[in-house]
């Protein structure tokens, strides 16, 4: 038996036939906020490769509470908690990280951020030694979460986690990078968020060669504040399985679930929004895979857009000087802040769609653009702010 090879001129006539159109890609392209071009249609790319991660299987990490030392494996910890054992630990509080009890049985992990991110930009240095000194398997967190938050692009995140990583090589010297943890928060735009993390993958392995090493960035991926609602915790907490699912086929070593009820937090809510990771790990088995949507001809092509268009951005501040002296002259601040009123305005326009805000919304505009967001400051803005 043989098959018909068809083209992809092929195809386009056969689309062009369907759609009664020459023009078929004004018709079947769409925009995105990232400015990259996502084709309706692909071809077979051959050059794909799969990017491993660190951890064997993702880490379901909850909050701690008393009960759950049966079902969870990985905790969370503001705050000192005994009798923890064969647990990964991630440390969220500076104290803790400095006064913590350790147990031989257990794994640590430190997700404490040593740069100040705003004009006074600085490594804390003392912190930094502290954390340094300390036998944990990975003592400093590099977080870009606030970034995605404040309404940072896909691209400027990537570009930043490069760009704090390479500050904090001239600081203590490229071993530093094999004591790094890498914490992003997922938004909703599932392939998207997916692509996000295959990218720094390649991204934080060419930094590391630049260095004569070959490194996996360990990755710790929450879910976003940056599309949830005050008074619609069902759809947040929708919203919040999607984030989660991408980062788990995306291959992220640790996923953890933020509140979805973040303004009427309850035992109950923090505990539900933890199992959401259970169902996802045990029905689908998607936190085992390594990169599980290594070959898709979509995601490879967008991965490769972010990856190059990150690497670029991040050579840019380089050039002017790095993360901290772009912090300092505030162009990093500028940066986030255009963004994010691009993406605000999208809100406004319903070119984003948030169920209960501005489809089908519960409430009419109370705050502008300007009221929320501030040129000089990062600081977390929920799109639906707006409306509440």
């Amino acid at each position: 038996m043989s098959f018909i090879e068809n083209t992809l001129e092929d195809w386009e006539k056969l689309v062009k036939k369907q759609l009664k159109t020459e023009n078929i890609y004004e018709i079947l392209s769409k925009d995105n906020l990232e400015n990259i071009t996502v084709k309706p249609y692909y071809q077979n790319n051959s050059e794909t490769k799969i990017l491993p991660k660190v951890e064997e299987s993702t880490h379901l990490v909850a909050e701690y509470q008393d009960g759950l030392e049966e079902q969870a494996f990985a905790f969370l910890l503001n705050e000192n908690v005994e009798n923890l054992e064969e647990k990964a630990i991630f440390i969220n509080n500076q104290d803790l990280a400095e006064h913590i009890l350790t147990v031989e049985s257990n794994r640590y992990f430190s997700l404490i951020d040593v740069f100040t991110d705003d004009k006074a930009a600085e490594i804390d240095e003392h912190l930094a030694g502290e954390l340094l000194s300390k036998t944990f398997e990975r003592q400093i967190g590099v977080d870009v979460s606030l970034h995605q938050n404040a309404g940072a692009s896909i691209i400027q995140q990537l570009a930043f986690a490069l760009a704090k990583s390479k500050e904090l090589t001239e600081k203590f010297g490229s071993e530093i990078l094999e004591k790094l943890v890498f914490r992003f928060a997922i938004g909703s735009n599932y392939f998207f968020e997916i692509a996000k993390i295959r990218a720094f993958k390649y991204l934080f392995n060419q930094l590391s060669k630049e260095f004569k090493k070959d490194l996996i960035p360990y990755i710790f991926a929450e879910t976003s504040f940056r599309n949830k609602a005050k008074n619609d915790a069902d759809n947040n907490l929708i919203r919040s399985t999607l984030e989660l699912a991408s980062a788990m086929i995306a291959g992220a070593d640790a996923v953890f679930s933020n509140d979805y009820k973040f303004d009427d937090s309850s035992e109950l809510s923090k505990e539900i929004s933890f199992k959401q990771q259970i169902v996802l790990a045990y029905e689908s088995i998607i936190n085992v895979f390594e990169d599980a949507s290594s070959g898709s001809y979509f995601v490879e092509d967008i991965t490769r857009q972010f990856a190059e268009r990150s690497w670029k951005l991040f050579l840019e501040i380089e050039e002017k000087g790095g993360y901290l002296e772009s912090l300092k002259s505030g162009e990093i601040q500028k940066m986030i802040f255009q963004q994010a009123l691009k993406e605000q305005s999208w809100v406004e326009e319903g070119k984003i769609k948030l169920i209960g805000a501005n489809l089908y919304p519960k409430l009419e505009a109370k705050k502008t653009a300007n009221e929320l967001y501030n040129v000089d400051e990062i600081k977390k803005v929920r799109l639906a702010e707006m409306f509440e």
